[in-house]
């Protein structure tokens, strides 16, 4: 089993991603392959890309809901990647030590060096942040785009990860969630920032801002609601919890 080390740099960077204003359009997905298949991260995989069955290695991916606002039909766009947790169990249960998280910044990363491609990650992590690269036959998630955050070269604007940077709409945020100041803590205290599934113990640093109520001037406020299927696994009904608080 793999320790997790203290957390001895002072920092706890991840994203705080505004389900409010996020649209859906996946520019965040794209630009996160794109940039992460010619980074220290890639390449990544695409099998079949131009054929029926497609498959490959994706970073984040976006999910959207539809949900009963009182009578008017609603949209939900829900992105989901790497959480950073504080207690990873995608970490501990590594075998080779492939997985680890990084001491001085909280960032959990996986070293495919000496990965074996045995998906014990996969399989601790609820949030399905994990996949496997068919074409290297390991395993590869979020970093944070780690080389492109401490890269002094750029402005301080571009050092964030690259799907913070394209987001055309500003859903999606990037800082030290340790630092009461930094825009992301004002940000969860302000709207009510919220963790992913907090039951499983793992502690995400990264979190979500939920979306804002809806009202109509003609009637009460409406209680939002995910359909049915939405209660299908832990993550959808951790989302559901979500849109109806």
């Amino acid at each position: 089993m793999t320790s997790i080390p203290e957390n001895t740099g002072g920092k706890a960077l991840g994203l705080l991603i505004d389900l409010d204003t996020c649209v859906g359009c996946h520019a965040c997905v794209t630009a996160c392959k794109g940039y992460n298949s010619v980074s220290a991260a890639g390449p990544l995989s695409d099998i079949n890309p131009y054929q029926a069955e497609q498959r490959g290695t994706w970073f984040n991916r976006v999910f959207s809901y539809e949900v009963d606002d009182g009578g008017s039909g609603r949209a939900v766009h829900f992105p989901k990647n790497c959480l950073h947790c504080e207690k990873p169990d995608c970490v501990t249960v590594c075998p080779t030590g492939a997985s680890y998280k990084r001491a001085e910044d909280g960032i959990v990363l996986i070293n495919t060096d000496i990965c074996i491609g045995c998906k014990l990650c996969s399989w601790a992590c609820p949030y399905g942040a994990r996949e496997m690269d068919e074409d290297e036959g390991v395993m590869r998630k979020c970093t944070l785009c780690v080389d492109k955050i401490y890269d002094e070269r750029l402005s301080e604007r571009d050092r964030q990860p690259a799907c913070v940077t394209t987001c055309p709409t500003g859903a999606r945020h990037f800082g030290d969630f340790k630092d009461p100041e930094s825009k992301v803590s004002r940000l969860v205290r302000e709207r009510g920032g919220i963790e992913l599934m907090p039951e499983t113990g793992y502690r995400p640093v990264s979190k979500y801002l939920p979306p804002r109520k809806r009202t109509a001037p003609d009637r009460e406020p409406p209680r939002e609601q995910v359909a049915a299927p939405a209660a299908a696994n832990g993550f959808l009904r951790w989302v559901d919890r979500v849109l109806t608080r």
